[in-house]
């Protein structure tokens, strides 16, 4: 939110001293109260709302009878303007139930939900008249006891409509809402509750975070047209025990989403009971480095839409939550009532409010599921094939309008092992905006894409925000620069922090394109002053861009483009180490367009020295790109002259050797000059297909590989592990990337898929079918898709006759734990590959002890090292825990 001054810095003052003190009580239902009254449709038209007046429709008349057409029983917000003393009497009995903190009764007090009532024109009085009166109750209540204030929390609810999604099944594209139309109306409903006295607004219930991120626009707008600002509180709601928002989001990917509004507090509310918000709560706990709230139902709906759960069933989980060090605001939503407030206020009385984290300082993206950059994580690989300027086969699919295929290239980019996909629409016969909205808003209903967080890339700010407006992620915008000066590149830096997002940034400034390691360095150095100091962007939010040119183009001044660009990065990451430097790859090798051999090696080349130097993130189509071990020395030795700018020939050197490359496919398994290594043992050949990724034979070499063996077992942890264990050192080296590896990995699956039937057969002869040594849970935990070291350690065990329980990939710590309560599990196992994965095995080991959990916890991942995990989970556990490397399992037969 902009650094305005606080509207009342006295109350806000005194609300983050409360809230520092003591666990703040939050009101319970209205609506609950109100069904209580019983009202009728005359009860809710009062005396102002009549029907049949001489006012016509869309009569702007506000006098003692108003026309009304519609049914307006069940519009509870009109009841501050027809029943304000039955909306004060709500209050009171709240405030005496113990309630610090009284939210407005305006849930529904915006044009889009009014529209049902055609009640728009009152949406301002609404909001306005709702904060009037709990105002008068709080102050009331404050009066008689001033050593505890209370707070009017002004209510900016969902609305009826979902940005996110489409209302039409069969029209995925479509919305019946859109950013720009949901900040009007939120504007409209925030500037009656800040005239009614709130002294801080709640978006909350929020089902979907583009709906939040449109409330959060609005508020901003708002407050820098008053010139002052209020506390923020955000709330949403995970719609079901799939632990996810109606629009897909993970709790953890919901905060990164809308952390840029630096709220007072985050929290969750409605939907489910209090047992089953724990666990998602206990995530914001452990990240959120802000207040948090918590106000769940009493309890599921019954068969009858009502709630069962007593005052003193929900008071004991929340008190426990507040032993927990769960909570800083507790309260109540649907079916509760002044008991259940009162008994909440008495369970966690005495408790110490939950200190707020410090997380640390990195990237934090996200699409439906959380992506966090770390010190340890490797090349961020950027997906290029959703370009139109990139990607002839996507620009094609676009200007042909056959987006459905166009999707399938996203689809494969994420599951080829892109983290981040690059989307970009600047095409001279293409309408850029309505082309950029229409591919992120079908990407939306697609969760297998929309899972990763997308980069919005176009030379046009429309066209960017236009993208911006579309994603309830955490996107990268790319790109802005200086070139057209400090006002519009701040004015450009304001609108994306606004949006809540990343940022790339070109060495670009008033006097043209930085060419040298020099002027790269000087303006992005500039730039990133200019964001983190007049903008207020966090550095690991800033991504450089120095530029990758074209290289060996026979022009002189261009043979220092590729070693400038690598210096420039080590000089930038040693300036911002908590800044990323990333680029086009692609656009190093222009010069040998043709030659995909020869483009292949320079891409390799020039990102084994640009990673060296600090380069982390980069468009690239990195599946494709061959191992910097594996290049031809000759070519390798020619690249790197070209590359490093180490000889003055070097252009004319390489020159020459491309020529014997021309007309040659890369794929080292459709070059028939590449297949000698058919020629080796078949462990040598084994080894190389997954190196390679390379399927084409993997099946045949591993039945001769089992003929060969004594137990098809061996052939797991033989070949096919001495291949997969060149792949991990590969990959920690840098030398391989995470699409790679997925390949390596799809090529293992086919292997073991073949080796199971025999090593079925082989248990069933023995009579080992029938005998268990133990029964073990495995799952990749949440936050992690790749299940490869998961699956060969399940092989593994149940080759030693463990019964596996594989519960497969993105499992939630709880549907973990309860699966092994209710399999009467002996061992709990967790995999992961990437870093993030370890937070959340520490998370079950917690989880493991808070619920007295005393198995064997076996913990598996690719790229942490064991001193690490043990630093991590160790002080969780109260059970044995053994460490498995992946691929590296064979002890695993063992160990067990």
């Amino acid at each position: 939110m902009s650094a305005l001054p606080w509207l009342n810095p006295t109350r806000v003052a005194a609300l983050e001293t409360a809230l520092n003190e003591r666990i703040l009580i939050l009101d319970g239902a209205m609506g609950t109260m109100l069904q209580r009254a019983q009202l009728d449709e005359e009860g809710f038209r009062g005396e102002r709302f009549v029907v049949g007046s001489s006012c016509g429709p869309g009569c702007a008349h506000f006098g003692p009878h108003e026309h009304a057409e519609k049914d307006l029983k069940g519009n509870n917000d009109l009841l501050s303007l027809t029943q304000p003393q039955l909306i004060r009497d709500v209050h009171r009995q709240y405030l005496e139930a113990g309630a610090d903190l009284i939210e407005t009764n305006t849930f529904n007090s915006t044009a889009v939900s009014q529209a049902d009532y055609a009640l728009e024109r009152v949406v301002y009085e609404l909001n306005r008249e709702g904060a009037r009166l709990a105002h008068i109750e709080c102050a009331a209540m404050e009066a008689m006891t001033p050593e505890q204030p209370r707070f009017v929390i002004g209510v900016l609810g969902p609305t009826s409509r979902t940005a996110s999604l489409s209302p039409d099944v069969n029209n995925p594209g479509f919305r019946n809402i859109y950013f720009d139309g949901l900040v009007a109306t939120y504007r409209e409903a925030a500037d009656g509750l800040i005239d009614g006295g709130a002294d801080a607004i709640m978006v909350e219930t929020i089902f979907d975070t583009l709906n939040a991120k449109a409330a959060l626009f609005a508020l901003d707008e708002v407050f820098a047209a008053r010139g002052t600002r209020l506390p923020v509180m955000i709330s949403g709601t995970i719609t079901d025990r799939s632990g996810r928002t109606l629009s897909g989001q993970t709790a953890e990917a919901f905060w990164y989403s809308l952390r840029h509004a630096k709220p007072l507090s985050i929290g969750f509310n409605c939907a489910l009971g209090a047992k089953d918000l724990r666990v998602h709560l206990d995530v914001l706990s452990e990240i959120a480095d802000t207040f948090v709230s918590c106000h769940p139902n009493a309890g599921l709906p019954n068969a009858f839409g009502g709630y069962d759960e007593t005052p003193e069933d929900m008071a004991a989980v929340l008190g426990e939550f507040a032993q927990a060090g769960l909570l800083n605001i507790v309260g109540g939503c649907c079916g509760t009532t002044p008991e259940h407030i009162a008994a909440i206020a008495a369970a966690v009385r005495g408790s110490v409010p939950r200190a707020r984290a410090t997380p640390a300082a990195y990237t934090r993206l996200a699409g439906l599921e959380p992506f966090v950059i770390t010190p340890t994580t490797n090349f961020v690989n950027v997906g290029e094939r959703t370009n139109v300027t990139g990607s002839a086969q996507f620009r094609k699919l676009i200007k042909e309008d056959r987006y459905d295929e166009a999707l399938v290239v996203a689809r494969q980019q994420v599951e080829s092992g892109a983290q981040v996909i690059d989307i970009n629409m600047d095409e001279g016969l293409l309408d850029a905006v309505a082309a950029m909205q229409r591919f992120l808003f079908l990407i939306a209903s697609e969760p297998d894409i929309a899972r990763v967080p997308v980069m919005i890339d176009s030379s046009k700010w429309e066209v960017i925000e236009a993208g911006l407006k579309c994603v309830q992620g955490k996107a990268i915008v790319n790109s802005i620069s200086l070139k057209e000066g400090e006002a519009a590149f701040l004015a450009q830096a304001r609108k994306v922090q606004r949006y809540g997002a990343a940022v790339v940034v070109m060495a670009f400034d008033e006097t043209g394109q930085a060419d040298t390691m020099q002027r790269k360095v000087e303006i992005l150095t500039r730039a990133h002053d200019l964001l983190v100091n007049e903008v207020g962007f966090a550095s690991e939010d800033i991504i450089f861009d120095p530029n990758v040119f074209a290289i060996a183009t026979g022009i002189d001044e261009h043979n220092a483009y590729g070693i400038d660009f690598i210096e420039a990065t080590r000089a930038l990451k040693q300036r911002f180490p908590l800044a990323h430097v990333s680029g086009g790859v692609s656009n190093v090798s222009f010069s040998f367009r043709g030659n995909n051999l020869v483009r292949e090696a320079i891409h390799a080349v020039f990102l084994y020295h640009a990673i060296a130097a600090g380069m982390d993130m980069g468009i690239v189509n990195a599946g494709a790109l061959p191992i910097y071990d594996d290049l031809e020395p000759d070519l390798r030795e020619r690249v790197e002259d070209v590359v490093m700018n180490r000889r003055s020939d070097g252009t004319e050197r390489l020159i020459e050797a491309a020529e014997r490359y021309k007309g040659k496919k890369g794929d080292v398994a459709d070059n028939s000059a590449a297949l000698a290594w058919r020629e080796h043992s078949v462990g040598e050949r084994l080894k190389h297909a997954l190196v390679h990724g390379i399927d084409a034979y993997v099946e045949a070499d591993t039945e001769e590989a089992r003929l060969a063996s004594t137990r098809p077992l061996d052939v797991i942890e033989g070949p096919l592990m001495a291949g997969m264990n060149v792949v991990g050192d590969l990959f920690g080296a840098g030398k391989m990337f995470l699409p790679q590896v997925v390949k390596s990995a799809r090529v293992m699956k086919r292997a073991v898929a073949h080796l199971i039937p025999f090593i079925e057969e082989e248990k069933r002869r023995s009579g080992q079918v029938h005998r268990s040594n133990g029964k073990i849970v495995l799952a990749t935990v949440k936050g992690d898709v790749h299940d490869i070291g998961k699956n060969i350690v399940g092989v593994v065990l149940r080759c030693n006759n463990f019964e596996v329980i594989d519960l497969g990939v993105m499992v939630a710590a709880q549907n973990i734990l309860n699966a092994a309560r209710a399999e009467k599990a002996d061992i709990i196992g967790l995999s992961g590959l990437i870093t993030p994965s370890l937070d959340e095995m520490a998370h079950v080991a917690k989880e493991m002890k808070r619920q007295g959990f005393t198995e064997p916890l076996l913990i598996g991942g690719a790229t942490t090292s064991r001193a690490h995990t043990a630093l991590k989970i160790a002080p969780h556990l109260t059970t044995p825990v053994a460490w498995v490397r992946t691929p590296r399992v064979q002890s695993a037969s063992h160990n067990h």
